[in-house]
């Protein structure tokens, strides 16, 4: 018979998961880093609505197909603030700040955005 896992041990399986969470997160931050330069260069607006609905169906449909607990709202949820987030950094190089070092003039730049 199979032990039950204890919550010391589900608690260091979620800091390895939330470890790996970040990477995954600092990698898609890097890339909406240069989508926001890319989009600048070409003259495009930071916000897209119809590529932010686009962007939340599909990880709904991947969620569906990959089961387990998170429903599609909820899915929904957590990515809809994770493209928030991309769209600071977008709009963070669009006004000249940098990052993702937590630079002041990135920094300085988001928080103008978000007056």
């Amino acid at each position: 018979m199979r032990m039950r896992k204890t919550i010391d041990e589900l608690r260091r399986e979620i800091d390895q998961l939330d470890e790996r969470l970040i990477q995954l997160l600092n990698e898609r931050a890097s890339c909406a880093l240069e989508i926001g330069k890319l989009k600048h260069e070409l003259g495009l607006e930071v916000y897209q609505p119809d590529r932010e609905a686009e962007v939340v169906k599909h990880v709904q449909a991947c969620g569906r197909q990959a089961g387990g607990p998170l429903g599609a709202e909820a899915i929904a949820r957590l990515f809809e603030r994770i493209i928030d987030e991309a769209r600071r950094i977008e709009r963070a190089t669009v006004l000249g700040g940098t990052l993702p070092d937590g630079n002041a003039g990135a920094e300085q730049a988001i928080k103008r955005e978000d007056r």
